[in-house]
């Protein structure tokens, strides 16, 4: 295998974030997490004290949702927001900038936006990783092409403060010609021009669609350190899977990642 169990699994925030989840779905969730060994569970904030005490001493680390998954929530609410999931034990913080002002060229309102959440969760020790929702930037915006405004967004994010910089929510659901709502998430193209477009200091993390365990691996080789993720039972017993057939010697090619055309 080109990784190990561990990079594999620790690259997976596991996603306990649909509407209709209840206390039982996100006890479930946790313990998913903790058995697979994965970097984090990412949830709602309401939940982050009961993920606690469900992931205490597992190693498996409890992040939060803020302002989504469309942050339009005023600056403050997200970072008071902010400050509630951190004193209830969240150790990262996943906001969603302000998409509209982002759109209508109000960088500066931005900028303050992820700063005032930076400076909040750094304070309590906690990262934070900013989601662009890169299915709304495809036309790009204020004047700027689709790739040169999410560069715009990657250099503002870096100088904010920013852990990561995140392509998606997973629930960007962009209307389309029929009337259906659908979403590609990341992108090849996009986690390849995010990485470029920010600092070593700052990892890159992709989210919406990725299915399967060659999509994770994808990720990882164009440079993303971190992924969402809810099929993180199937994507990790297929390496285990695949781990066993080549110790074993009967080991098959792995088909190819499926980034590139349109998302996972």
């Amino acid at each position: 295998m080109k990784y190990t169990y561990e990079q594999i699994a620790k690259m997976i925030d596991h996603s306990l974030l649909h509407p209709t989840m209840t206390d039982r779905d996100l006890e479930d969730g946790c313990r998913v997490a903790a058995k697979y060994g994965v970097a984090s569970v990412c949830i709602k904030p309401y939940a982050v004290k009961r993920a606690v005490e469900l992931l205490a001493g597992s190693g498996v680390l409890v992040g939060a949702v803020i302002g989504f998954p469309h942050g339009n929530s005023a600056t403050e609410s997200k970072r008071y927001e902010t400050a509630l999931a951190c004193k209830d034990g969240a150790a990262e913080i996943d906001m969603v900038i302000n998409i509209g002002k982002a759109l209508g060229g109000d960088w500066d309102y931005v900028e303050r936006d992820v700063r005032a959440v930076c400076d909040e969760a750094h304070a309590h020790g906690a990262k934070v990783k900013v989601i662009f929702e890169n299915d709304y930037l495809t036309d790009g915006g204020a004047g700027l092409g689709s790739d040169d405004f999410k560069i715009k967004l990657c250099h503002l994010c870096e100088r904010a403060g920013a852990d990561w910089v995140k392509t998606s929510s997973g629930y960007g659901f962009v209307k389309q010609p029929g009337g259906s709502y659908n979403y590609k998430g990341a992108t090849e193209h996009d986690l390849a021009l995010m990485r470029a477009s920010v600092s070593a200091k700052v990892q890159v993390k992709a989210a919406g669609g990725v299915r399967d365990l060659d999509g994770l691996i994808n990720v990882r080789d164009l440079g993303g350190s971190r992924c969402g993720a809810t099929a993180t039972a199937a994507m990790l017993d297929e390496y285990r899977r695949r781990e066993a057939a080549e110790k074993s010697g009967t080991a098959t090619a792995a088909p190819t990642g499926t980034l590139g055309r349109g998302g996972y």
